[in-house]
């Protein structure tokens, strides 16, 4: 792992343990195990390691949602799909998903451009607008739309990832809750 690696996945242990205020540079740079002078030299503040770390976090989740259109799919099918996917990526990368949490709730949001959060969610975007235009979804403004299905997907994570269920009992949880979310939207 090289050593920008290593700073990022301290910064993301420690910020998720400790918060954003909680968390000084000389402790991430001390958990990577590099000097501060180093971890300056990758990231020439604390606020553009957060953001940095939260655009790589997104980066790596965009990566594993296929949004490339299956012929004959319906629209259900794709969102469904991007929900589950998008799902068991926050299980199985827990503290990435609670980092995202912290972040889209805390002031630092404000500090990445418009044109790069237009990007990570512009295909999901792009799917629920061709929902609204096919009038399988209901006729509401796409980014609100979108933030529930987002806010569906982490309390649905947090609540999977704090429970003792087996498998089973997970995947049945996830195509009920999609379901109660597929009516929502519709």
């Amino acid at each position: 792992m090289d050593k920008r690696t290593e700073i990022l996945a301290a910064a993301l242990k420690l910020f998720v343990e400790f918060g954003f205020h909680g968390t000084p540079t000389s402790m991430i740079a001390k958990e990577a195990g590099v000097a501060n002078g180093t971890l300056f030299h990758y990231f020439k503040t604390k606020d553009l390691l957060i953001v940095e770390l939260y655009i790589d976090i997104k980066t790596r989740l965009g990566q594993c949602i296929s949004l490339t259109a299956i012929e004959g799919e319906s629209i259900k099918a794709k969102c469904k799909r991007n929900y589950v996917e998008a799902l068991y990526w926050g299980l199985e990368n827990k503290l990435e998903f609670k980092f995202v949490q912290q972040f889209l709730s805390s002031p630092f949001l404000l500090k990445i451009a418009p044109e790069v959060i237009q990007k990570q969610a512009n295909a999901s975007l792009e799917l629920i607008q061709e929902g609204i235009d096919a009038k399988v979804i209901k006729p509401l403004p796409v980014d609100y739309l979108n933030t529930l299905l987002t806010s569906n997907v982490f309390a649905l994570s947090q609540y999977l990832s704090e429970s003792n269920l087996s498998e089973v009992e997970k995947r049945k949880i996830i195509n009920d809750t999609f379901e109660l979310v597929w009516q929502m939207l519709t």
